[in-house]
């Protein structure tokens, strides 16, 4: 105790007193917590954001800190000087501004895994860029109990003290819940906010170091040297390459996601999230019949009773709008009717309007919102013919759009004769998923009816407000009049053609236990390791 109270005591100067380690302490629990959430969203523009990804990032995190808290303790009794904290402060942003200089080439490897189905490398990717935050996530754990140690100078306040430090620390941490995620990274994007966090930081460790040591202090200059240029290597050209016959046209990192627009040279649009390893909107300026699952969602209604004719198709809601594919059919098909889409990122909506038409002037009847698709749904009072859910991707399932109690709240939307569409995700050898959202929408509708999309691992199930019979759909297609819009036609054929019986399993989701990502983390390791991408190419 001697040691230190004699060197703060002998030190003059602003940053060597209480109010500046105290402002350290701030700042580091702001990095802390600010790195842990760029890291969900660091490894979610490739793995997702499931339980299981949290549940890695914020384990491991909390067992870096357990270490650090650990030896910042025997650390801060062995050398208990400010030059020794504050060396910590500045090796602890350089190596978290290190983070995403490094996972970025990481990370494009494992995109390109993920697509490729190769399991070892998407996996062992995932892992490296957890260990990547081991050092600096251990260094800063060393901050709290070190500043401790520093700001006791009578043990009667050791109490008083400590709560103190604890608790500037974590409203610190609770400044680095809120910023990024609300405002920096949308802004500034995951890999210049970590750089940004970093930056404060060696800023504070340095000003620390100056007080201390003086001149001798800038021999740590080096570090933003080396930062900036690995940033202009590492930072250059997008995160994920355009495929080989497409060009990028637009890119950005938005709140929720990591969006890519590209453009093949047969003049086909289409946008990428996250990964890509889906395509989750395309466009054409001439065609609308995409072989794809958006199609099917035109065959929904006519489940019903025939006659069906496209005259009652009266309005649409699409939950996981993304850029208006579904939409652009039911215009072409059913002409201006009123419609609503539902898209939580407001992105991907600016995308939709500068790059697929998603805009007044060429949908005039489609009103959208920027919204949770269950939150939007309950604010709105309207009921449709189809609601159309295109929200699901294995791993990026929103649960509380699976249950029961949701698809209660579906239903009181529908008009009598009313359907709703969802498309789920599967492999060729994995329909659990597509089972357990039959067995929930049973306890809702009377009816479900599903439908395989050819060439991918998706599946329409349509539930119907009224009993219906699986033999409506082709009764329906026999039934249309020669007049009939052709892309209609096609796709009641191509949907008859793709009818398999469903299989109701003995899963029900319901907003009190909805085990979805247990079930898709199943299925997606599966899919991995079999390889099961092989079977469509």
């Amino acid at each position: 105790m001697t040691d230190t109270t004699t060197t703060l005591k002998n030190q003059s100067g602003l940053t060597t007193g209480k109010n500046y380690l105290y402002l350290a302490v701030f700042t580091s629990g702001m990095v802390t917590l600010a790195v842990e959430l760029s890291a969900s969203r660091l490894l979610g523009s490739v793995f997702g954001t499931s339980n299981l990804v949290w549940a890695n990032v914020i384990g491991l995190i909390l067992l870096y800190l357990t270490v650090g808290y650990f030896i910042g303790g025997r650390w801060a009794d062995r050398s208990p000087y400010p030059a020794t904290f504050y060396s910590i402060l500045v090796w602890g942003a350089f190596l978290c501004a290190l983070i995403p200089l490094v996972a970025r080439p990481v990370l494009r490897i494992a995109a390109q895994a993920v697509i490729g189905a190769e399991a070892a490398l998407a996996i062992g990717s995932f892992i490296s860029v957890l260990v990547l935050f081991s050092i600096p996530i251990t260094l800063l754990g060393c901050v709290s109990p070190f500043a401790i140690r520093l700001a006791i100078m009578n043990p009667n306040d050791a109490g008083r003290i400590s709560g103190q430090i604890y608790a500037i620390s974590t409203l610190g941490s609770i400044i680095g819940t809120f910023v990024p995620t609300l405002l920096l990274i949308p802004e500034l994007g995951t890999f210049r906010t970590f750089l940004l966090f970093s930056g404060i930081l060696y800023v504070v460790g340095l000003i620390g170091l100056w007080g201390v040591q003086g001149v001798q202090a800038l021999r740590w200059l080096w570090m933003p040297l080396v930062i900036a240029i690995l940033t202009v290597f590492a930072l250059s050209g997008p995160l994920r390459s355009p495929l080989a016959s497409a060009v990028l046209i637009h890119e950005e990192e938005s709140g929720y996601n990591y969006i890519q627009v590209q453009e093949d040279q047969n003049g086909y649009r289409y946008l990428y999230l996250n990964e890509g390893q889906g395509v989750h909107s395309i466009w054409h300026p001439e065609r609308y019949l995409f072989d794809g699952t958006w199609d099917i969602f035109l065959a929904a209604p006519y489940f019903n009773m025939p006659p069906v004719t496209p005259d009652r198709v009266e309005s649409l809601m699409v939950i996981g709008l993304a850029a208006g594919t579904i939409p652009r059919q039911y215009i072409r098909v059913y002409g201006d009717i009123p419609m609503v889409g539902l898209e939580i990122d407001p992105g991907v909506i600016r995308a939709g309007e500068l790059y697929f038409d998603m805009n007044p002037e060429e949908m005039p009847g489609l009103r959208v919102y920027a919204e949770d698709g269950r939150y939007g749904l309950n604010r709105l009072d309207e009921r449709y013919s189809v609601v159309a859910i295109d929200a699901y991707r294995p791993p990026y399932i929103p649960w509380h759009l699976t249950t029961v109690e949701f698809f209660q709240e579906v239903r009181e939307h529908l008009l009598p004769d009313g359907v709703v569409a969802i498309n789920v995700g599967r492999t060729n050898t994995d329909r659990r998923l597509v089972d357990a959202m039959t067995r929930t929408l049973l306890e809702v509708f009377p009816s479900v009816h599903a439908i395989d999309v050819p060439r991918s691992f998706n599946t329409v199930l349509v539930a119907t407000n009224q009993p219906t019979r699986v033999d409506n759909l082709a009764g329906n297609l026999a039934l249309l009049a020669d007049d009939a819009d052709p892309l209609l036609v096609e796709v009641l054929a191509r949907s008859v053609d793709a009818l398999v019986p469903i299989r109701p399993s003995e899963l029900v989701f319901t907003d009190d236990r909805a085990p979805v990502e247990t079930l898709v983390d199943s299925l997606v390791l599966n899919f991995l390791l079999r390889g099961d991408l092989d079977e469509i190419r």
